[in-house]
């Protein structure tokens, strides 16, 4: 089976600050006899109908891309190329709105108040729907941080204007600011074909709310409590079917896991913090080249 190994063209916005995951994952994978080659998406003279199967790695910049990123899922199921994570998944990912349809199912989610493209809403009336002195504002379809604002309740009226120029353009969310961000930091579970693999914690830097790595974040790694992993397993069987990898993450919060984000698209693995995970990576793969695919939406 020929396989693709799907990256972007890396100018080095989201550069790690820990390891080149996708090198060292590909060349393990090639380790394993596997004939497979990374392509950038974006790269108009590759010829994607002659693989069988591609893998998502790490299309990093897809959401500035958004149109362009749905046309080329589109050309893949038209050349019937078998995407890991399946395409109407990535889809149904790709825009935040997905944590509405996450907490309708009855699955803890951080609060969630969504202004579309074209509103002008009055921020005020935000904080007290959330109960919430301090929010954290961004677009829904996103990534790396990309246009995130914290707003506080006592300067709202500085970023209005800031806010209202940037809903002409996308739509965005709105959540309260979680504290437990700051003091016990946000947990990462990560699943490979629903089977879980390792999990850690992301610590933000002094005075900073964001916990990426190349934003000057910290990664511990760190045994998963089972209430919290029992928890995370949940988003996985609910949402996450058929998908080769999944990112669970969230914050304990009185004792209860609440989910921030389910990445499906172009997470950060953090493999380095589990010495097993690159072969728990493999077998995951293999299980899923020996499938028969279905069409599977969430």
């Amino acid at each position: 089976m020929k396989i693709a190994y799907v990256c972007y063209e890396d100018k080095g916005q989201y550069a790690s600050s820990v390891e080149n995951e996708d090198l060292v994952l590909l060349n393990y994978l090639k380790g394993r006899n596997l004939d497979i080659t990374m392509e950038i998406w974006t790269d108009t003279n590759v010829d994607w109908g002659t693989y069988d199967l591609a893998i998502l790695k790490s299309p990093w910049d897809y959401f500035d891309k958004i149109s362009q990123f749905y046309a080329w899922l589109e050309k893949l199921e038209e050349l019937n190329v078998r995407l890991l994570n399946p395409v109407k998944t990535v889809e149904w990912n790709s825009d935040k709105h997905y944590l509405r349809e996450i907490a309708g199912a009855g699955l803890a989610v951080t609060p969630t108040l969504y202004f579309e493209k074209g509103a002008k809403p009055d921020l005020a009336e935000s904080f007290e729907e959330l109960g919430s002195d301090t929010l954290i504002v961004k677009p829904c379809v996103s990534g790396g941080s990309k246009n995130t604002i914290k707003i506080v309740r006592n300067d709202y009226q500085s970023s209005t204007e800031l806010i209202h120029r940037f809903l002409e353009e996308e739509s965005y969310m709105v959540q309260p600011f979680l504290k437990e961000i700051e003091t016990n930091g946000e947990w990462s579970f990560l699943f490979f074909n629903g089977k879980f693999s390792h999990s850690l914690l992301k610590k933000a830097k002094p005075g900073d709310f964001r916990v990426q790595h190349y934003l000057g974040g910290t990664i511990h790694p760190e045994g998963a409590p089972e209430h919290l992993l029992r928890a995370a397993e949940e988003y996985v069987k609910r949402f996450a079917k058929g998908c080769l990898y999944a990112r669970v993450d969230g914050l304990e919060i009185n004792g209860t896991f609440t989910l921030m984000e389910l990445e499906l698209i172009e997470p950060f693995l953090f493999m380095f913090t589990n010495p097993g995970s690159y072969e728990n990576y493999y077998q995951a793969l293999e299980e899923m080249m020996m499938e028969t695919p279905e069409v599977r939406i969430p």
